[in-house]
């Protein structure tokens, strides 16, 4: 954690770059309790400055995650293109619902606000890409090609 914390600058205009990197180098993508009081330590500020900042910004996540993250596009445009029935479509592909990780910890299903890929709606991401102008059979798709990819590892 020490090592992670010195790549950034000791203020607090770095907070969200440093929780990004904390999240990202976790194995289950969330960060812990103990990740966040060595935080506000690192930058010399009462934990609940470090607490409330991850706990507003929906791209950050206190609970454990799978090892991809899922995330469907919920604004305006995906949802007059079909983002509702990707849900569906996602969570039957998955097992789980919307902020469930499935049971082997390999996926975890979220929504979020915007992808910023209005032009490709709808769209999800998966990890660090985006996937748009989506169907249902190229929802199912992206899943099995992760799936297919974790197999080969």
């Amino acid at each position: 954690m020490n090592e992670l914390l010195l790549k950034f600058p000791r203020s607090m205009a770095s907070l969200l770059d440093i929780l990004h990197g904390i999240q990202d180098a976790d194995p289950q993508h969330h960060l812990s309790d103990e990740a966040l009081r060595a935080v506000a330590e690192y930058l010399d500020v009462p934990p609940s400055e470090v607490v409330s900042t991850a706990t507003f910004y929906t791209m950050y996540s206190r609970a454990p995650r799978g090892r991809h993250i899922v995330r469907l596009c919920q604004s305006p445009p995906c949802q007059l293109l079909g983002s509702e029935t990707l849900a569906e479509v996602l969570a039957e592909s998955l097992g789980v619902g919307i902020g469930e990780t499935t049971a082997d910890g390999a996926f975890t299903l979220e929504t979020t606000s915007c992808l910023g890929a209005c032009a490709e709606a709808p769209a999800m991401m998966v990890d660090d890409k985006v996937y748009g102008n989506l169907t249902k059979e190229k929802a199912r798709s992206v899943i099995a090609d992760v799936r297919r990819s974790d197999a080969a590892r």
